[in-house]
């Protein structure tokens, strides 16, 4: 097979299934990781896909907003989400006064957070709250304000914001829209961006979690620089040269696995 007809199948399989890896190009042409990356990166050049950690997916349209979590107790749980969510729960130790994201993957943390220990959860979400009312190892605190009546159910008006200038955080699980080395952590509204700052700037120790789709994607407000986290948490898809920006930033960066 010439290597054009191996790069139409490549593009073809990522068309299709939204990801290839190296390993599954290795074993579907026959040929050495070398090769496999090198070809990859041929395509990269050529604006005809993206390379992750692992391999490749479809290039992504810049601006474009990930669909939102309507329904969180029933919503569809992903791999990735799910392997990131118990990365990040692992930072919760004893007595920890800790900020939890209420996005989707925040939902997901409840699954994973430590059971046998101490420690006091601070949301602006109503659903997250009702989940965390018979939790007897946490203290549980509740951003007030004007409450979003869909999805999440948070709250992150004014008074909100207000709420979370006069605390401070040890650890702050945080997601967003969007995280890009150069532009920073993005959402989409101001008042979502205004009162994240709020937690990031009171909190001792940022954690950052995101699904590799929102790797290198610019949602419509920025938040703030990518340094202001300690960590960042990805999965397996996430863009490589993207991921080399962000720890050239001083962020270290986790990238989970897929589990087998």
């Amino acid at each position: 097979m010439f290597i054009e007809e191996r790069h139409e199948e490549i593009l073809k399989i990522i068309n299709e299934k939204g990801r290839i890896s190296i390993g599954e190009i290795q074993q579907l042409f026959n040929i050495s990781v070398d090769s496999a990356r090198r070809d990859l990166r041929i395509l990269e050049e050529k604006s005809l896909l993206k390379r992750t950690h692992g391999g490749a997916i479809p290039l992504m349209q810049v601006g474009v907003m990930p669909p939102r979590v309507r329904d969180m107790k029933n919503m569809e749980v992903y791999d990735n989400y799910a392997a990131i969510a118990k990365k990040g729960a692992e930072f919760v130790k004893e007595n920890d006064i800790v900020y939890l994201t209420s996005a989707s993957i925040g939902f997901i943390l409840l699954k994973y957070l430590p059971r046998d220990i101490h420690y006091t959860l601070v949301v602006n979400s109503v659903t997250l709250a009702e989940e965390l009312k018979y939790w007897d190892n946490v203290t549980v605190y509740i951003v007030g304000g004007k409450m979003r009546q869909h999805g999440t159910t948070s709250l992150v008006d004014s008074f909100a914001t207000a709420f979370v200038k006069n605390m401070h955080f040890d650890i702050s699980l945080i997601s967003a829209g969007g995280v890009d080395a150069a532009f920073g952590l993005s959402n989409g509204t101001d008042e979502t961006a205004t009162f994240q700052r709020a937690v990031i700037e009171n909190t001792r120790k940022n954690i950052l979690l995101m699904p590799s789709q929102k790797i290198g994607f610019k949602a419509f407000i920025k938040v703030c620089d990518v340094n202001k986290f300690d960590t960042l948490i990805t999965d397996w898809d996430a863009l490589e040269d993207e991921l080399i920006k962000i720890e050239e930033t001083g962020v270290k960066t986790i990238v989970v696995e897929k589990e087998k």
